[in-house]
């Protein structure tokens, strides 16, 4: 095949600056981020995400922690009634209440969760439960752990769990 000097020479310049880049970015240390960061940076959070940013929960994710949030997906809260969602975008108050029964003020690996039960930051219990590697938060299973941060640990859940606060 006919290559043409001045192309060659394009190409491994090309290809040089490429591999540059690339060792750049893999040398570049990644700079932990918040649970908050941690829940924003994940596609299926999003509607979590800007349910936190609405309750003005931000800042207080991004704080020392440590936290564990059990973090429902998107699917979790298309499960959840329309009505309740409305209800809860009329009444600040309550989606705070509902978003912190979420979040333990303390980091807990899966690995270390054993039946039983711990305090949520809107002062509920939830009640944890571990069968082998299988953990479950109340009524929600846990369908990825451990997903680290700077200040805590982030637990995706497949259920908006429900305070019994009346």
């Amino acid at each position: 095949m006919f290559t043409s000097k001045p192309f060659a020479m394009a190409r491994r310049a090309t290809l040089g600056a490429a591999l540059t880049l690339l060792a750049a970015a893999c040398a570049a240390p990644q700079k932990p981020v918040s649970v908050a960061e941690t829940i924003a940076n994940t596609p299926s959070l999003s509607t979590l995400s800007g349910l936190i940013t609405s309750a003005g929960l931000t800042n207080d994710l991004n704080g020392t922690g440590p936290f564990t949030v059990f973090a429902p997906n998107n699917d979790a809260f298309k499960a959840v009634k329309s009505a309740t969602m409305e209800d809860l975008a009329k009444h600040p108050a309550k989606l705070k209440d509902l978003l912190m029964y979420h979040v333990v003020p303390a980091q807990a690996m899966a690995k270390d969760v054993k039946n039983s039960s711990v305090k949520a930051l809107n002062g509920e219990p939830l009640a944890l439960s571990k069968a082998g590697d299988f953990v479950t938060v109340e009524n929600a299973a846990v369908v990825q752990a451990d997903v680290l941060a700077s200040n805590g640990v982030v637990h995706i859940v497949d259920t908006v769990m429900t305070s019994t606060k009346k």
